[in-house]
């Protein structure tokens, strides 16, 4: 599995927590959107997906780039990122 990142997504919003496997070959904005179709169906639509919404990293709270790929970023496995 060289090609993918085990990371920590926390989603304050509806208080819920997931450990995710995401390829290090993907856009930042492509797994947001992943992720964000993913919880509209989990949460039952309780999950409203905003296009103004960003990955953050939980220990600097920096933006990451919707345009970089994950490679391309300081995510690497056990990253704990938030999405708000």
């Amino acid at each position: 599995m060289n090609n993918k990142i085990l990371i920590e997504l926390q989603i304050p919003l509806i208080e819920k927590q997931f450990d995710l496997f995401i390829p290090i070959n993907k856009k930042i904005g492509t797994i947001k959107n992943l992720v964000e179709q993913a919880l509209v169906e989990l949460t039952d639509s309780a999950y409203i997906p905003k296009e103004e919404s960003n990955f953050y990293s939980k220990e600097t709270g920096d933006i990451y780039d919707v345009n970089k790929t994950v490679r391309d970023t300081d995510l690497k496995n056990g990253s704990r990122i938030i999405l708000i």
